[in-house]
């Protein structure tokens, strides 16, 4: 019994570190991944996009695969920390590289991103978020998988929760259902769904726990696809 507690609270503890933040919401995309594919064979070459502080990363080198992490800028010093803490930082190589312009053709197996896009299209930019799902689809292999979770417009609600709340709501560009249908229209399939509503509200990590779960038991059955917060899901090259 002690060692599953135990386990639990580790796999918890991971979750955190790989969402950081309405981890409840966001962690579904986890579970959407796992459940329609299969690591199966040695191990896989992954890149993560945007990586952040390295939470995708870490969940992909926990699992044995190579992993290259990459940002824009200071890449090693965000998310090494984390890395070398789970002992993993063996599996990962850290670089810095623009997302729109990754320097790979055809050498991944899968590549992974969580809410990258909204940074990359500031200022109404959509064509650089067109350009940074190309550079990705460029990057795998025939056949390789992107893993994606992005930050959707959502509704009126969120527009002004953003606006008035978010210092960055005014710059980023949250994407549209039907836009990442557009982006993702070079890969042979695309398999996604959609979740989140109140957990975006929460004011700290135990108030968006608890909105979560109202988003599992109501939002997520009975608010509209296109008011959701997040779009998470797999598509093939």
């Amino acid at each position: 019994m002690l060692s599953r507690i135990m386990d639990e609270l580790h796999k918890f503890a991971t979750l955190e570190n790989v969402f950081e933040w309405d981890v409840r919401n966001w962690s579904k995309a986890l579970s959407f991944w796992e459940e329609h594919m299969r690591f199966t064979g040695g191990p896989l070459d992954c890149l993560d996009v945007g990586a952040r502080n390295g939470g995708l990363s870490l969940w992909l080198a926990q699992r044995g695969h190579n992993v290259v992490c990459s940002d824009l800028t200071g890449t090693e010093k965000s998310a090494r920390p984390l890395l070398e803490r789970y002992g993993v930082a063996h599996n990962v190589q850290f670089v810095d590289m623009d997302a729109t312009a990754l320097p790979y053709e055809g050498c991944f197996d899968l590549v992974v991103f969580k809410s990258v896009l909204g940074s990359i299209g500031a200022n109404d930019d959509i064509r650089k978020q067109q350009r940074a799902v190309d550079a990705i689809h460029r990057a795998l292999k025939p056949g390789g998988k992107l893993l994606f979770a992005e930050n959707l417009v959502a509704s009126p609600l969120h527009a002004y929760f953003r606006r008035r709340f978010i210092p960055w709501g005014n710059l980023w560009r949250y994407v549209t259902i039907e836009e990442m249908r557009t982006f993702l229209r070079a890969f042979t399939s695309v398999d996604y769904s959609t979740g989140g509503f109140f957990g975006s509200f929460g004011r700290n990590e135990i108030q968006r726990s608890f909105l979560a779960q109202i988003d599992e038991l109501v939002s997520d059955h009975l608010i509209p696809q296109n008011w959701r917060y997040i779009i998470y899901g797999i598509a093939t090259k």
